[in-house]
């Protein structure tokens, strides 16, 4: 659908990029701008001729119970073969603007509730078939079934209808939300043929490689597809993933160039890491966060003078320091940090108070110990974190017991389904993603089991507000809610810590959004 009244879009080398600041200086309704074409594959991808040919291995870390359904793809070697095999319709650029990948441009009527998206032509997945609009809608239709158990779930439920428009897919939604197409990005959303309604785990995408054999928690093997729409991405003849948990077996196969590159460094290894020859550290800093949570339903986490005495009971300053060695900031028992444009640094900065946290700790009549999980996967340094978290909570009287799970299976079968455990987020582009994603009351990846009505009303009038000073007042209030009745704490922030070979690697760029390049270093890297 067109419309006539809406007239900023341009188009620059075939891509079009949407734009936070032009959309609320230049319409006060909605608005799209520039997105050059360096912003989607990085200006230091760009600055010379990438070498084509070769064999990228990577060592990641995983789990046996994986899968290449991406409605349950949970961890960050998913999240890599994910976007080294498949695509979704709009990306994120390092600089967090939405770009084109298979929507080459978008557009919404002036109240930010009809969107309409241009699908791109000549892609083709990698069993032969063309891809089409009807894809894409089966694809999106599929993951809003609560069925799907998709952890894109709770961000569609926003949508009221999709559906086919010729060569367009129009998104109409129950309420509007200028930060639609953010929400296109989620990296469950990769199309499938059929939307993979009927074979939902078949490894068939349309992305730079193809897949040759997948081995959950073991190794994944893909190869380069020759009718890949962007000749300008995907230099490497093949790409493969072994799958390494632990930390310092990652490390040494990457100094011993059995892999080329890895991710989740511990950065208490970081320093001594860099001194090694041929290996670069690589560290982004973002939204990414590590977490501690507690099932708001379940006892006694229901009790939230409970909650507070954990929440208080934590040193933050000595896990940003003592844990990741500096890598990161402090954070408030929230998602948000001042990464995000409408944050609210107004907020007070919650400390560590063991007196404050024995008041609360007593005031809410729980006697015993407290079961916390962990695992070395969880996050960098998740036990040792856990570990520090027990020893400054007995301070305040606290007495947590520490149980360590296996790395795999971890977050199949730990998080969100114990009621005390410790993970990580690495965030989203925008606040209402994140919010949607994880703690709205219908996300069916709120693992913290969090339900508060007048959170969900705030969220859902944020999307509609158009004034940026409005807005920003609304999301400063849910924070707050989320603060200080959730379950959530939120000692760090963190960098995205990972290294690769100087000898073999080159290409690499920072990108805050996530781990590895945004999921991307196998798609945008090339052989040195």
């Amino acid at each position: 659908m067109k419309n006539d009244s809406f007239s900023h879009v341009a188009e620059f080398d075939g891509e079009v990029g949407y734009s936070r600041r032009g959309f609320l200086q230049r319409t006060m309704a909605l608005g799209l701008a520039t997105a050059a074409a360096n912003s989607m594959f990085g200006t230091g991808a760009r600055a010379a001729a990438p070498n084509k040919g070769g064999t990228l291995t990577m060592g990641l870390s995983g789990s046996t119970t994986e899968s290449l359904d991406p409605a349950l793809a949970s961890s960050g070697g998913a999240l890599v073969y994910l976007h080294t095999l498949g695509e979704t319709l709009v990306q994120v650029s390092p600089k967090g603007e939405a770009v084109p990948a298979l929507a080459e441009s978008w557009e919404s009527t002036p109240d930010a509730a009809t969107w309409t998206f241009k699908v791109r032509k000549g892609v083709e997945f990698h069993n032969g078939k063309a891809m089409t609009p009807d894809d894409i809608v089966k694809t999106i239709q599929r993951h809003s079934d609560k069925n799907s158990k998709s952890g894109a779930f709770g961000i569609l439920q926003q949508i009221a209808d999709v559906k086919t428009d010729g060569s367009n897919v129009v998104i109409s939604l129950k309420s509007p939300n200028a930060d639609l197409p953010y929400l296109m990005s989620d990296w469950h959303l990769v199309i499938q043929p059929g939307g993979g309604i009927e074979k939902p785990d078949s490894g068939i995408f349309s992305g730079a490689y193809k897949l040759n054999s997948f081995e959950p928690g073991a190794r994944v093997q893909m190869e380069k597809f020759k009718n890949y729409w962007d000749a300008s991405v995907g230099h490497f003849d093949a790409v493969n993933i072994l799958v390494i948990n632990d930390s310092t077996a990652r490390n040494s196969a990457l100094q011993s160039g059995q892999v080329d590159m890895v991710n989740l460094v511990e950065p208490r290894v970081a320093n001594l890491l860099k001194q090694t020859p041929k290996i670069i550290v690589e560290s982004s800093v973002g939204r990414a966060y590590n977490c501690f949570n507690m099932f708001c339903d379940t006892a006694p986490f229901d009790n939230n003078d409970l909650r507070m005495a954990l929440k208080l009971a934590i040193d933050r300053e000595q896990m940003l320091n003592k844990i990741q060695a500096g890598y990161g900031s402090i954070g408030n028992d929230s998602p948000i940090n001042a990464s995000y444009p409408l944050f609210d640094d107004s907020i007070p900065q919650r400390s560590y108070d063991p007196d404050k946290a024995k008041f609360h700790y007593k005031k809410s009549g729980h006697d015993g110990s407290i079961l916390l999980r962990t695992s070395d996967v969880a996050f960098a340094g998740a036990v040792d974190a856990a570990q520090l978290f027990q020893q400054t909570a007995a301070k305040a009287g606290i007495k947590i017991e520490l149980k360590r799970e296996p790395s795999d299976g971890y977050y199949e079968q730990i998080w969100n389904k114990e009621p005390f455990s410790a993970g990580e987020w690495s965030g989203r582009p925008t606040q209402d993603q994140i919010f949607s994603t994880v703690y709205l009351s219908s996300a069916n990846w709120n693992d913290t089991h969090f339900k508060d009505p007048q959170f969900d009303a705030l969220i859902s009038k944020a999307r509609g507000e158009l004034d940026n000073a409005k807005r920003k007042e609304i999301y400063s209030e849910a924070n707050q809610i989320l603060r200080d009745q959730g379950g959530l704490i939120t000692p760090t922030f963190k960098s995205f810590i990972t290294a690769h070979r100087s000898d073999r690697v080159a290409g690499w760029q920072e990108n805050p959004n996530m781990d590895m390049m945004n999921g991307r270093a196998a798609v945008l890297c090339w052989q040195a």
